[in-house]
């Protein structure tokens, strides 16, 4: 393992570098500043980059974006004092693996470190497939609609990960498809034919704890009239799916943990013990990491559940998926609500995509499902949707000069791919050069404002 080490102060560097060789990694670069370290990555194939955030003249996020389209399987992962979300999130859009914040707690880095290396072995096997166009959805992960190379590299790693039988983490903000996903995990593993319970910790009062997971014995307390499976007995030989696992209490946690570890519990009121072979599968929308800092989540029992760790991405950042999954959402209200309407209108799909979806999957579910609700004829219209009055797709065909076609053109292709300058001049036919004579020149029309903050 090659690790590079960029951070301006020089105790951090030397600090980071001495317990890194203390845990066994010698191979371990440095390098105090941006600059000088976007050339180390460009001509070395690091395989972790562990990157700080507030250097002076080239910051972090500018050595990560300048060097993660040329080493795309190289991992970095973010160390920094800011504690910040929109900072968070822009770090995980160019590229890094993790973000953590200072000061780091050694087991914790450690940690990010062997999950980034094991993260980038299966990347680099799996890349090929997925860019050449031939990479297949498993037949284990069937009810997930995709398109999105990004989203079909997660589900062949949990493909992956799935034989092993450890447990896995699976976070997302809600409506991204987790159980979806783990229920995939369910079918690829060891045990596909044992049951999948699904729980939501959330929902679960304190006081019930103990009694709705490992069971209670007949006259364990006032109302046990009878004895109870608790999840885990019932999971037993198949997948426990724990929903929102943060929102566990913090002095239940270390029940669950003595489970995990020792496969074994005791009913309420009974005094022999029960042995399961249950594999857990936990996800949630929360930053767990963070909670463990602020001690409302236990590190050991995230080391426990995170044996391997997939993140799912937003629908904003899988737009291509929009149209197939609204299609789908389509056919299927249409069953339900034994309706006959069959398409979209273009300007209905141009608002479709063009939303944000604060609620995900979940929520252009609800969208289609209301529209065809509403829908007179066979068509979706915009008016259908809810929210006609809303910004319409910069992109929608009117009248205009040819100067203004191109330049409509040229932002199409600048959106469509990613901000990529490189790939939008090859889509163009023209050079990179003339492409960003062509983007400083349309700089002063407020229509491409948005485009034009993000590339």
């Amino acid at each position: 393992m090659r690790i590079l080490i960029v951070d301006d102060e020089e105790v951090a560097l030397n600090s980071v570098r001495r317990l890194l060789k203390w845990r066994g990694i010698r191979s371990v670069d440095i390098c105090n500043n941006g600059k000088d370290a976007i050339e180390k990555i460009r001509q070395t194939d690091f395989d972790i980059v562990l990157l700080d955030l507030l250097m002076p003249e080239v910051d972090g996020l500018q050595v990560l974006e300048a060097t993660k389209p040329y080493r795309p399987h190289t991992e970095f992962i973010i160390l920094t004092a800011i504690d910040d979300i929109p900072t968070t999130v822009k770090a995980i859009r160019l590229g890094a693996y993790d973000y953590l914040v200072k000061p780091v707690d050694n087991d914790l880095l450690f940690l990010a470190i062997k999950r980034a290396y094991e993260h980038r072995g299966l990347t680099v096997g799996l890349s090929a497939a997925v860019q050449d166009g031939k990479k297949k959805i498993s037949e284990a992960f069937k009810d997930i609609i995709t398109q999105c190379p990004r989203m079909l590299s997660l589900l062949s790693y949990a493909k992956i990960m799935a034989a092993s039988g450890n447990p896995i983490m699976i976070t997302g903000e809600s409506g991204t498809g987790k159980e979806l996903v783990a229920r995939g995990i369910h079918r690829a593993g060891p045990m596909p034919k044992g049951p999948f319970i699904a729980v939501n910790v959330s929902a679960i009062p304190a006081a019930m704890f103990e009694s709705q997971f490992f069971g209670h014995a007949k006259g364990a307390f006032t109302g046990a009239d009878f004895p109870h499976q608790g999840y885990f007995e019932q999971a037993d030989g198949g997948t426990l799916f724990l929903d929102e696992i943060g929102e566990l209490p913090v002095d239940l946690q270390s029940k669950l943990l003595r489970v995990l570890e020792e496969k074994s519990f005791y009913p309420l009121g009974s005094s022999k013990p029960v042995w399961v072979d249950v594999r857990v599968i936990s996800a949630s929308n929360k930053n767990l990491d963070k909670a463990c800092r602020e001690g409302s989540f236990r590190l050991d029992l995230l080391y426990r559940l995170k044996s391997a760790h997939i993140h799912l991405p937003p629908l904003r950042e899988r737009v291509g998926d929009v149209p197939l999954l609204a299609n789908y959402f389509l056919q299927e209200a249409c069953k339900h609500y034994s309706k006959d309407v069959c398409s979209f209108a273009a300007e209905t799909l141009d608002l479709l995509i063009a939303r944000d979806y604060p609620g995900n999957i979940r929520e252009l579910d609800q969208i289609v499902q209301n529209a065809v609700l509403v829908a007179e004829a066979d068509t979706i219209l915009p008016q259908h949707l809810g929210m006609a009055s809303g910004a319409p797709s910069l992109f929608t065909r009117h009248l205009c000069t040819i100067k203004e076609n191109d330049e409509e053109h040229l932002f199409y292709t600048l959106n469509k791919t990613k901000g990529d300058k490189k790939h939008a001049a090859r889509a163009l036919g023209i050079t990179l050069r003339q492409l960003q004579r062509k983007i400083a020149a349309a700089k002063n029309n407020p229509r491409w404002e948005k485009i034009l903050d993000d590339i």
